[in-house]
């Protein structure tokens, strides 16, 4: 074994004995299903807000968009512009009114406050929804989705094993696949949270560390800049159409970068209004009044990130000479060959620490959903918490296997796996949850036809166009455009009961407020 790779290999174990310690430290305080979905909503502004971007920018941040620019040039950054932009508007209008919504809202069934553990439950008490067709589409689009933003993880996962122990991707899988589980399943919804924040500190310092690193090499960012310019004209230019062609190992001119790259790339943005796994955050912070002080620590993190993610990209145009096989290995191959063996070994452990941080999220979400709006609503409404909850942990299992096969004998990118999934949740989930939160007369059928007709054309969306459009659009545009549409078309065919305009009244109210009387005791 040589050097690089024992350092490598000693990093890696501590890391991941790290997070499983974390799992084991929470282990007892995790005793509900509530304890297991949402840490009892008492997450801390800062434990929130570092949570939110770690379980948000997985391998994407560190292979995924490094790589697109490796390949493109500034062109790809639009999606960082739009990202930024739906990171900071899903803050400040989405978190205040989840946050005391899904606790204050109604209880369709039974009456009383709900309490409301997952985005499904709270669709379908905010509507009073008897027919629970709400709960169900939504479960469905929820897990069909997660299969594919997991997978993504684990394609990243294995990409990195491979990088750096030469692992093939059925033992690099199984090996991330056993940790992620083992310590989501015994702390829940807080093991997942506390290791985010480890896990974001360990990804924003790696972004940092490796262009300091390089651009020390490269004689500084005139150096970076000359080298970046003599690689191809255009590759410092947001509205440059440029990529690197495999054959050739040459950036050259594809005239394509026009309104349909620029629109696609600002609607990423859009997507942060339907994230389950990112609206949990907000969900489980312990105060309205704390969400300023998370908003903003949130989205610096996530700009600074991405900003540091965009100039790798960059350097790895300037640093190799010879163009790179898998452009999305661009981060991982300049950790190697600018740092020292033990720096390199944490450095890549920041890459593992992205992954998992995205995949643990994904996999307590899709389980919950599961658990709460499969077992618990259609099956046995009497659960106890303590069934409900070992349940919860068997079907965290059960969705990191399917995943697993979806990651090994799928044939596809970390960036498009992504697009795909964040697409369908983004107009699966936003239009809906935006217009529930701010539009008093909507009703269970618009929310219906939203969600069914978002997700149906976030899926279709691709071969649609590819067979009989041919405009490349991002499926975000089109199937936003149609969710909005069809809940307009829809929603006069429910009715708004005296009930939802009650808690509708009640959550403007405490929002206006500015707290909720679970955070005045806490206080």
């Amino acid at each position: 074994m040589s050097e690089s790779m024992a350092w490598s290999v000693a990093t890696f174990g501590v890391y991941l004995v790290g997070m499983v310690g974390i799992g084991l430290w929470v282990y007892k305080r995790t005793v509900s299903q509530s304890d297991f979905v949402l840490g009892g909503r008492q997450l801390n502004p800062w434990v929130s807000a570092l949570s939110a971007n770690a379980s948000d920018f997985s391998g994407w941040l560190l292979l995924g968009l490094p790589g697109a620019i490796y390949v493109s040039g500034l062109g790809e950054a639009w999606i960082a512009v739009g990202l930024a932009s739906g990171f900071a508007g899903s803050w400040i209008l989405i978190a205040p009114r989840l946050r005391v919504y899904t606790e204050r809202v109604t209880d369709s069934r039974s009456g009383g406050e709900s309490d409301s553990l997952t985005l499904s439950s709270f669709l379908e008490n905010r509507f009073n929804d008897r027919t629970r067709s709400l709960r169900a589409v939504s479960a469905v689009l929820i897990i069909v989705f997660y299969f594919f933003y997991v997978a993504s993880g684990l394609v990243a996962m294995a990409s990195l094993f491979d990088q750096v122990f030469g692992l093939s991707p059925a033992p690099a899988i199984a090996i991330g696949v056993s940790i992620v589980v083992l310590y989501t399943v015994l702390g829940g919804f807080l093991a997942v949270s506390y290791t985010d924040v480890v896990q974001a500190i360990m990804m924003w310092l790696a972004l940092l560390v490796v262009p300091v690193l390089a651009i020390t090499v490269l004689g500084g960012f005139g150096g970076l800049a000359d080298s970046v310019s003599e690689k191809g004209d255009g590759l410092m230019s947001a509205f440059g159409g440029v990529a690197l062609d495999g054959d050739t190992g040459l950036w050259g001119s594809t005239e394509t970068l026009g309104w349909v790259v620029i629109i696609s790339g600002l609607a990423w943005g859009f997507g942060y209004f339907g994230q389950p796994h990112i609206l949990a955050r907000y969900m489980g912070i312990r105060s309205v009044r704390d969400i300023p002080k998370a908003a903003v620590v949130s989205v610096s993190w996530a700009v600074s990130a991405m900003i540091l993610a965009v100039l790798v990209g960059f350097i790895g145009i300037a640093y190799f000479e010879t163009p790179l096989g898998d452009p999305e290995q661009v981060f991982p191959r300049l950790i190697e060959a600018l740092s020292h063996p033990l720096v390199a070994g944490l450095l890549l452990a920041a890459i593992l620490a992205a992954v998992m941080s995205t995949a643990d999220s994904q996999l307590l979400v899709a389980a919950s959903a599961l658990t709460e709006d499969g077992y618990k609503a259609f099956v046995d409404k009497d659960a106890s918490p303590k069934s409900l909850l070992w349940i919860s942990r068997g079907t965290v299992v059960a969705v990191a296997l399917v995943a697993a096969g979806v990651a090994l004998w799928g044939n596809q990118s970390v960036m498009d796996l992504v697009g795909y999934a964040w697409a369908g949740f983004g107009a699966g989930f936003g239009p809906v949850l935006l217009l529930a939160l701010f539009w008093k007369r909507m009703t269970w059928a618009g929310a219906l036809a939203g969600m069914v007709v978002g997700g149906a054309t976030a899926i279709v969306w691709d071969i649609v166009d590819s067979n009989y459009f041919g405009t490349g659009l991002y499926a975000m545009v089109p199937a936003v455009a149609l969710s909005f549409a069809a809940i307009y078309l829809c929603n006069g065919m429910g009715k708004v009961s005296a009930q939802m305009e009650e808690d509708f009244d009640k959550v403007v109210r405490e929002i206006g407020e500015g707290e909720t009387p679970e955070a005045e005791k806490v206080a």
